[in-house]
């Protein structure tokens, strides 16, 4: 028999902490599950002095093996098996299953993807070891990122695990259909531009040369549109085509390395918030994000500050995301917020007056819900003004080209033709 420590919930979400004697962990957990408790951390109690240190290095020198043998080819679970796996697991345990026999029925049951299935049976092994499912998901940084792991550790020491997932739930299906929003909204005015832009390719590298070696035959004097366009084709075309590909590419490849660099990211962020019609695009999603992660963590039990040094890793804006760093740091009492991110002058007044409202009225969580629901709109508004915006810019610019095009042939074309008539 040996004896293990654990910490677990009651029913009522009560924390509980004791030791018991089994023969092993299995049976600890299941002795435990008996008792009507919700195991969060199991350990075997240390049974003698010597030899501890030994045993530490050993297990230590173990971890860090499987650790590395993990890294070479760990499984991960795609975003939409997340969302799956997240809204699963909190009816299961909202049904009343214990966590270990949730994982193991979804990992029977199987998943789309055989790298879910086995980031879920990985899971399920570990929590029947005795770990706790925070520190289980910890495991797998490449699928659940850190705000993932904090709300699930908030529900586990709060009691309430299955509303903790629930909430996450709806916090990536919200930030999954605001990412498809903008992606749909670019789609078309993307297709127009690079059905356009191969359009003008193919024309000025295979049809223009045609009609440039026809007029060069002819011995004509050809009118100076014709002459500037066949000079862009010239030069699209044969070394000089090659070598103007090897300066833009070159160019392309210089521009991406200056803009992973710190300042070059943070030149680029900033220029996207100052675009005209773009910067709103941006500063909505941005502003959107902030609201219904901050709202998602409060609402879970997470400390403001680190709730803010967790939503500061998540937004993409380099700018913004610096912002709350530095608010974050001028959070005295870890309980108002809005002060702090109005001083900054980057946050619009409107978001940080209803966050101040929601700081007077203890409703933090709903203020930030609301705003979340303001930039929501704004962001859909934009948008729709974008495409309205893009979408015949882009007609008119293609439309240019090929008149530009069409005339200058036509142009050739007529002046030979009166040529031969006189």
């Amino acid at each position: 028999m040996a004896t293990f420590r654990y910490t677990a919930r009651a029913r009522d979400g009560r924390k509980v902490e004791g030791t018991l004697d089994a023969g092993d962990r299995r049976l600890a957990l299941a002795e435990l599950g008996r008792l009507g408790y919700v195991p969060v951390r199991v350990e075997e109690a240390a049974a003698s002095l010597p030899g501890v240190a030994v045993g530490l290095a050993t297990a230590t020198g173990s971890a860090i093996f499987r650790r590395r043998r993990g890294r070479a080819a760990r499984p991960r679970m795609t975003m939409r098996s997340v969302l799956q796996f997240t809204r699963e697991l909190s009816d299961l345990l909202a049904s009343g299953m214990t966590l270990g026999e949730a994982l193991h029925a979804m990992s029977r049951r199987g998943a789309p993807d055989a790298g879910a299935t086995a980031v879920i049976t990985a899971l399920r092994d570990q929590i029947v070891q005795g770990r706790s499912l925070s520190d289980a998901l910890s495991e797998h940084p490449e699928t659940f990122p850190t705000l993932y792991i904090s709300m699930v550790r908030a529900g586990e020491a709060a009691g309430r695990l299955s509303a903790a997932l629930e909430r996450l739930a709806r916090h990536f299906e919200r930030a999954q259909e605001t990412r498809e929003r903008i992606l749909m909204a670019l789609t078309y005015p993307g297709i127009v531009l690079g059905v356009g832009t191969l359009t003008v390719i193919f024309i000025m590298v295979f049809v223009i040369p045609r009609f440039a070696s026809m007029f060069a035959e002819l011995g004509s004097t050809l009118p100076l549109p014709t002459r500037i366009l066949i000079g862009i084709s010239r030069s699209l075309t044969g070394a000089r085509g090659l070598v103007l590909g090897g300066v833009v590419a070159a160019g392309v490849i210089a521009v991406r390395r200056a803009l992973r660099t710190e300042a070059g990211r943070e030149w680029w962020h900033r220029a996207e918030l100052r675009l005209p019609v773009i910067g709103r695009v941006v500063s909505a999603a941005a502003y959107t994000q902030f609201a219904q992660t901050l709202g998602s963590l409060l609402a879970n039990g997470v400390p403001v500050l680190q709730a803010l040094a967790i939503v500061e890793k998540t937004i993409g804006n380099r700018v913004i995301a610096r912002e709350i760093a530095e608010a974050r740091e001028r959070v005295t009492d870890g309980s108002s917020i809005s002060g702090p991110l109005a001083a900054g002058r980057v946050f619009p007044p409107l978001l940080t007056d209803m966050l101040a409202v929601g700081e007077r009225t203890g409703d933090m969580p709903g203020a930030l819900s609301h705003i979340a629901r303001r930039y929501e709109d704004e962001l859909d508004r934009t948008l729709k003004l974008f495409i309205t915006v893009l979408e015949p810019l882009l007609i008119v610019l293609i439309a240019t080209v090929v008149g530009f095009v069409a005339i200058s042939m036509l142009s050739a074309v007529f002046d030979l033709t009166s040529g031969l008539r006189a």
